[in-house]
């Protein structure tokens, strides 16, 4: 025993000389044996060297030194992947609420007949088991993700090898080999940022899951959570998206669609491009013959029979007005933790023509006018937005032009200026000069070149005269002029300069369109709306609409005057393109300079319509004038909605004079009449500073009296 203990202290096996047990103590692992072989040694005889002896030895010792930090590497490797995977499994997200569906508020908006427009936000569904699903469904979407489902382990090696090899070849990431369980990981607990961190931890996930979980039970998840174009979470509430239906019912083609959609929801969903929609379809029904999940008969028919649009998915594209809604719904009903159905008031009937009218305006114009772009606003006379076009193609912009714009306005402003002048004593048989102007080294021109000398107010309104408006503007004062524009909704920017009487100033057409509302409800400023209610899901009660606008801003004597003013300009002015016959309507053209804008805003009883006319980039159009297509817009939408509608007179009532009033002999031509006006008025009071009235005639007016709105009792 004594030798055999030597032997091992001298680092010589039991076994011989062929082998060695070396013993070696490794710091918090406690002491290692370990038995190296080595050649067998030569014999003195053979080698008759003593050099060999210790290039023998040294080789043993060098064997000895790579199998001792071989087995250190390897055991303090093992430890450290084993404190990886122990640190990442302790940090994984719970999983208490795996199968928690509807954790998104969602917005829903609807139209005036209840008719759904849009879901914004997360648009969950029941969960839905696989049973109840037709196979096919569960079959297009294992083949095409991932047709080795039901044979790997959470992880497809042959897939990662597979991917990258593909990438490797195309020199940049172009296919990904995670499986639908890998997938799933991603899509309930992780972000999907391309890390190492994020890719280990899916990779866990995905084992716990098939560890968990049984494939089916995977699948089923996968299908009730997986998000699909929309807003829609879940094949259920993605087939009542597009197909107007609960994913049970679904076809063989609108199962390889909804299937076709997991690669790029955004770009595949069919509301976005149809065809587009179609042809992935048809990938996914390939792919499904191919890996044996369909047989070619069923898999031809379903070609040749793709899905289409139903239900809500075919409703008005409505977008830009459901954009406006939302962006304006906090100021409502605050920001709740529950979804919302949201009640507006668009008509879909109005909407579908608008949107008709204006693509049909464009293609027809485009080429010959140069003109790009259109938007619309159309209203009720108590300012509820009834239809809203924001540009030619949602899909294209989503820009609105109708909400957002900010553009001149031209002419389209004159009668702001005009009800300052009619709100001062002035009256539509007041007579002006059309004559050469100066004001401040400005000198403004007409739109035909000449000055057609002595005229009325109303015909210099109707044929839309620069001169006559400046002059108007300078003798009622420019901030007089904008305390009008202030009281009918104008919220821009505006400086009294001279040129303001002609609209050089940014508005909106939305702005604009409800400024004229007040001509047709019988004198209200009014505040353009979309929203009627908002309630909860669940049908808890959080706004409703009440009232309208501030109330009355001009007597019944100057809406009167204005009108009669307005309506001229339809019957023999620049707007007699946009002339309903039988029907009494007023309205005004604008074109701003260099005919990069050109507007038509008319009314009725019944309804207010703007319509902007432009390109975006904000170049010239060729020779456009509100009173040409613009006014050819809004008369065709009349006539295709209005036709049926009873006739009814605008409010207010204009008796002439038989003597025309107001002398010739005034500004420009006497500079101290315009200085003797600006001395009478008297300082605003408290409601004129909120309102914008005035110390003069038109405050003096108002105080005190309720004014009650003639024609329709309400505009539904």
């Amino acid at each position: 025993m004594s030798n055999r203990r030597q032997n091992q202290r001298n680092g010589r096996g039991a076994r011989g000389t062929s082998s060695e047990l070396m013993s070696r103590r490794i710091p918090f692992l406690g002491t290692v044996r370990l038995e190296v072989e080595r050649p067998a040694k030569k014999s003195k005889a053979r080698s008759g060297k003593g050099g060999g002896q210790k290039a023998e030895r040294y080789r043993d010792r060098l064997w000895g030194r790579v199998a001792y930090w071989s087995v250190v590497c390897g055991v303090w490797m093992g430890v450290g992947f084993g404190g990886l995977i122990l640190y990442y499994a302790l940090t994984l997200p719970s999983t208490d609420n795996l199968w928690d569906i509807d954790t998104t508020p969602s917005v829903t908006v609807v139209a005036a007949d209840g008719t759904p427009i849009v879901t914004r936000g997360g648009r969950h569904s029941a969960a839905i088991g696989l049973a109840e699903l037709p196979a096919y469904l569960g079959d297009a979407v294992v083949a095409i993700e991932d047709h080795r489902f039901y044979s790997h382990f959470g992880i497809d090696p042959i897939g990662l090898v597979r991917a990258a090899v593909v990438n490797l070849k195309a020199g940049g990431v172009v296919q990904g080999g995670s499986t639908l369980t890998q997938q799933l990981a991603k899509n309930i607990f992780l972000t999907h940022e391309r890390t190492f961190d994020r890719k280990l931890r899916e990779a866990l996930l995905a084992l716990w899951l098939e560890a968990k979980f049984t494939k089916d039970e995977i699948l089923t998840l996968y299908l009730n959570r997986v998000y699909l174009g929309g807003g829609a979470y879940g094949v259920e509430a993605a087939s009542y998206r597009y197909f107007g239906k609960s994913a049970r019912d679904l076809t063989l083609p609108e199962a390889a669609m909804i299937a076709g959609l997991l690669k790029a929801p955004s770009r595949y969903a069919p509301t976005a491009n149809l065809e587009r929609a179609q042809a992935r379809a048809a990938t996914v029904l390939a792919v499904m013959v191919r890996e044996g999940f369909l047989d070619y008969g069923d898999g031809q028919w379903a070609f040749n029979h793709p899905a289409t649009l139903a239900g809500a998915a075919r409703a008005p594209s409505s977008r830009y007005f459901a954009d406006w809604v939302v962006d304006r719904l906090p100021g409502y009903a605050g920001r709740p933790n529950s979804s919302l159905m949201v009640q507006t008031t668009l008509d879909s009937d109005l909407q579908r023509v608008a949107e008709k009218i204006i693509e049909a305006a464009l293609a027809r114009n485009e080429q010959a006018l140069g003109v790009t772009q259109a938007a619309m606003v159309v209203m009720t006379p108590d300012g509820a937005v009834r239809a809203m076009v924001g540009g030619r193609n949602y899909q294209q912009s989503q820009y609105n032009r109708a909400a957002y714009a900010q553009r001149q306005p031209g002419s389209a402003f004159k009668p702001v200026v005009y009800l300052a002048a009619m709100e001062r004593g002035l009256t539509p048989d007041t007579l002006r000069v059309d004559a050469p102007v100066v004001v401040d080294g400005w000198a403004p021109g007409n739109y035909s070149g000449t000055f057609n000398g002595i005229m009325s107010l109303t015909e210099a309104l109707a044929k839309s005269v620069n001169t006559i408006a400046v002059q108007i503007s300078e003798e009622v004062g420019r901030d007089a002029v904008i305390r009008s524009a202030r009281r009918l909704g104008f919220r821009g920017r505006m400086r009294p300069h001279p040129s303001i009487a002609l609209g050089t100033f940014e508005v909106t057409l939305l702005e604009l369109t409800s400024a004229y509302a007040a001509f047709a409800n019988g004198g209200a400023s009014v505040i353009p709306h979309g929203i009627d209610s908002v309630e909860t899901i669940s049908g808890s009660l959080l706004y409703r609409r009440r009232g309208s606008g501030v109330g009355a801003i001009m007597s019944p004597q100057t809406l009167g005057m204005m009108n009669h003013m307005l309506s001229e300009t339809m019957r023999t002015g620049t707007g007699r393109r946009a002339a309903i016959a039988g029907r009494p309507s007023g309205g005004k053209t604008g074109t701003s300079q260099d005919f990069r804008d050109a507007w038509f805003v008319g009314y009725t009883a019944d309804l207010v319509v703007g319509v902007w006319v432009g390109n975006d980039d904000g170049a010239p159009m060729k020779s456009v004038t509100g009173g040409g297509l613009p006014a050819r817009i809004w008369h065709d939408f009349m006539e295709q909605t209005q036709s049926q509608v009873q006739v009814s007179a605008l409010p207010g009532e204009y008796r002439r004079v038989e003597t025309a009033t107001g002398s010739i002999g005034t500004w420009p031509f006497d500079d101290n009449s315009r200085a003797s006006q600006n001395e009478d008025d008297d300082e605003p009071g408290f409601f004129g500073r909120l309102f914008g009235f005035s110390g003069s005639a038109s405050g003096r007016e108002l105080e005190g009296r309720g004014i009650p709105r003639p024609g329709r009792n309400s505009w539904h």
